[in-house]
């Protein structure tokens, strides 16, 4: 993933790979069905409408202008044979809206709209030659409407931005300042090990808490250069940092995600494969009676308002709702990673697998631990020494975060409007 300048980000412009999509080539199956009706009556009262569609040339690029009833979430891509732009308006339809005449444009052919996976507006730009669509949502100003800006440059480029009116300068002007109210998703980075605790070791003498903490690093790197995510790493060093404290670290920061980053030892050598878990029922039981009965962190918990402020059954209650909704969103991110490490190792398990251990038992952050491989393997230890195979596992997983956020960006934050 490309990184961006902060004023990028701030505008929420995506380039031609879009945020989150890296296909180039092909369309799925179904994605070019153009004509067919939103389906579901309850998803399209919940859609986003498109009311208004303007087109226009201007110095240096072709502009589109959609009216929309609110904020709307998108991906793009590019095509080739023949060249189009595509921008993917999830669970978004047309009320009343008709597509303008194509402008005089160099690079613009024509725009087809139509619905991808029954709730999707999807929108083709048909093009004369490749350029890189740059998207800006404009918010409503003085009792106006949302306004989803497509610029298309002559040159393949970044286009410069002027308006047909000069209150778009304006706007442009305000959304970057309504811009900086939305924050970043906070992953939280564990390195398991380090200083005096070496973790498992290795036939050739490696160590678990030095491979893990290269691992860590790298998928430091990868989220810091995504927009939207921030990293906060429990330790870049080696140094021995309690279990309990790990946690600490990431609620300190407000995390969103916790993922720990292990590899795994056996008395057998022939173990082999990489695994992911999150927190068992049984773990999760344990800790909400911990945390119902220290009132320092019943007064704390991010998840909701503060537990102490309610009676002891309802605390139990709201803990129980917490944790139930936490260990979902655990095994869905969990699941998630575990596809992705499967398309660069062997699995010990081909499902997500679930254990009571403690650097997992916050009950409100969506948390899972990462076994990389089995150190104790010879063949195993090999590939964990090489800086390749730490690499892949830090994609896996930074993908496993794309992918789950994707699905599960929270409103308000930057990674949603991008």
């Amino acid at each position: 993933m490309k990184k961006l300048t902060q004023s990028a980000r701030d505008a929420f412009a995506v380039t031609d790979v879009g945020r989150r999509h890296f296909l180039r080539t092909t369309i799925g199956g179904g994605v070019a069905a153009f004509g067919l009706p939103f389906a579901g009556s309850a998803l399209a009262a919940r859609a986003v409408a498109v009311s208004r569609v303007e087109a226009g040339r201007h110095e240096g690029f072709t502009r589109y202008v959609f009216t929309v009833s609110s904020l709307v979430d998108f991906d793009t891509l590019l095509l080739d044979n023949p060249a189009r732009a595509v921008v993917d308006l999830h669970a978004t339809r047309l009320v009343g809206a008709s597509l303008p005449a194509t402008p005089d444009s160099p690079v613009v052919k024509g725009l087809r709209v139509g619905v991808r996976n029954g709730h999707d507006l999807r929108l083709v730009f048909d093009l004369k030659k490749h350029t890189r669509p740059q998207i800006i949502i404009l918010p409503p100003v003085d009792g106006g409407a949302y306004r989803l800006v497509v610029d298309l440059p002559h040159g393949g480029g970044e286009p410069t931005v002027i308006a047909e009116r000069p209150d778009l300068p304006r706007q442009e002007s305000a959304l970057q300042s309504h811009s900086r109210g939305f924050r970043d998703l906070v992953v939280a980075i564990d390195p398991g090990h380090g200083g005096k605790d070496p973790g498992a070791i290795g036939r050739l003498g490696t160590r678990e808490k030095d491979i893990v903490l290269n691992i860590g690093l790298q998928l430091r790197d990868l989220i810091a250069a995504a927009p939207g995510l921030t990293p906060v790493m429990t330790r870049e060093d080696d140094r021995f940092i309690p279990l309990r404290q790990r946690t600490e670290i990431a609620r300190r920061h407000q995390a969103d995600l916790f993922i720990s980053v292990h590899a795994d030892a056996f008395r057998l050598s022939s173990a082999k494969g990489a695994s992911v878990y999150c927190l068992s029922q049984g773990g999760a039981s344990s800790e909400a009676a911990r945390w119902l009965a220290a009132k320092e962190n019943s007064a704390d918990f991010v998840g909701g308002a503060s537990l102490a402020e309610h009676d002891a059954d309802v605390a139990s209650v709201l803990m129980d709702l917490a944790q139930t909704k936490t260990l979902e969103s655990s095994l869905d991110f969990a699941d998630r990673v575990l596809r992705r490490i499967d398309r660069v190792a062997q699995l010990h398990k081909p499902t997500v697998q679930q254990a009571g251990f403690a650097v997992l038992k916050s009950p409100d952050i969506p948390s899972i631990l990462v076994e990389s491989a089995f150190i104790s393997n010879p063949q195993e230890e090999q590939r964990l020494r090489t800086s390749r195979y730490q690499r892949q596992i830090a994609e896996s997983i930074f993908e496993g975060v794309n992918n789950y956020y994707t699905a599960h960006a929270p409103q308000g934050t930057r990674y949603a409007m991008l």
